[in-house]
């Protein structure tokens, strides 16, 4: 069976979606990140794993529910992050980070027997899964993170390092407030939704 990892920071105001604000407070985006690191939270544990890790920025909170060990992430870079992550496991892995409250029990159970590693593309350029059979962490280390480029990039190192690649579904990461909108709009019964229409008003899903 799979370990499923997530990667995230702890939901403190002035340190998670600051590109919400403006037009939210950074309380108000913090609220934003603990209620998709919740609904993110839930899919995993509905998920059949063998382990379940929160690899974790800061300290955990009321918002963690049972049944996940917790592991510090490493200093330096999210690619020096992301090869820690990995190196603390064996078998078959599959990360996610925090931004996408819309993931599913089905989306994150992934078929070993047809490829090597999955990854996840996101609509900004970037990745929001990435999981390998055998984990590898050497396929991080210098790729650049939070460019346009990055996913591209990140894929190509799998394809580099002689493994077979196939793709999830694209999706959006909320980063700004137009991101939040879109996201929620399709979510509307996660923890997520509602805390955004408490924040942003019914228009969030005009």
């Amino acid at each position: 069976m799979t370990t499923l990892l997530v990667i995230a920071k702890a939901p403190v105001p002035g340190r998670v979606k600051t590109r919400l604000t403006p037009p939210l407070t950074p309380e108000q985006a913090a609220a934003v990140a603990e209620a998709a690191l919740a609904d993110t939270l839930a899919a995993v544990l509905a998920t059949p794993a063998r382990r379940r890790v929160l690899v974790l920025a800061g300290a955990p909170g009321p918002w963690l529910p049972p049944g996940f060990e917790v592991r510090p992430q490493h200093g330096g870079g999210l690619d020096l992050r992301l090869a820690a992550a990995f190196a603390g496991c064996t078998g078959p892995t599959l990360l996610v980070g925090m931004d996408t409250p819309q993931i599913t029990p089905d989306l994150l159970s992934v078929d070993w027997s047809a490829a090597d590693a999955w990854f996840g593309p996101a609509t900004d350029g970037g990745f929001w899964a990435i999981g390998m059979r055998r984990p590898d962490a050497s396929v991080f280390p210098g790729v650049p993170m939070s460019v346009p480029e990055t996913g591209a990039v990140q894929r190509a190192r799998l394809l580099a390092a002689g493994l077979t690649v196939r793709d999830l579904s694209t999706l959006t990461d909320i980063d700004t407030a137009d991101d939040l909108a879109a996201v929620t709009r399709d979510i509307p019964g996660t923890h997520c939704a509602g805390v955004a229409r408490a924040l942003l008003g019914d228009g969030v899903y005009a």
